[in-house]
Formats: C-alpha cells, structure tokens, sequence
C-alpha cells in the first residue's frame, strides 16, 4: 500500500472513531485530522495521527501488509512537561 492510499485510510479510520466517542447529544463540531509522524518500511506502514478538538487524543495506526491486518490504537495525553537543562 502506497502512503497515499495509507493517509487516507487512516484518515477515514480517524474520523470514524471521533464521531463515535463524541458526545451524542452534542452536534458533531469542524475539526481537522492531520499526521503528526509517518513511516514506511518494506510492505509496512505506521503513522501517528491527531486532530484540532481539545480532547488531548492521539492515535497510532498500523498497516501489516504480509497479514494485511491493520492495527488502531487510540492515546489520551494525561499531562504535558516542559524540562529545563540547568547549568551550574
């Protein structure tokens, strides 16, 4: 499977899910889907994806393409750290 064709897979596997999880009695808000990372290697392809809603959601999508199996994992970000180097 070409990215392309991988991109828009997976954008349509995104969407689903978000429509699912949203709030019901909430109108389904504009927001936008977009790949924060992408790889392909040899008949595999992984990508990292997440949206503009403010719900902290992130989702890791993986293509299998000797069993073509696709795999969809879906993150919640708990907390956020920013770490400053020291210099003594």
């Amino acid at each position: 499977m070409d990215n392309n064709e991988f991109l828009l897979r997976c954008d349509r596997l995104v969407a689903n899910y978000v429509v699912e999880h949203l709030d019901k009695s909430d109108d389904i808000p504009e927001y936008e889907i977009y790949p924060v990372w992408l790889c392909k290697t040899l008949k595999n392809n992984k990508a990292l994806f997440s949206t503009s809603l403010p719900d902290g959601m992130y989702y890791e999508i993986t293509y299998n393409g000797e069993t073509k199996e696709t795999y969809f994992d879906a993150y919640k970000k708990v907390e956020s750290r920013v770490f400053v180097k020291i210099i003594k």
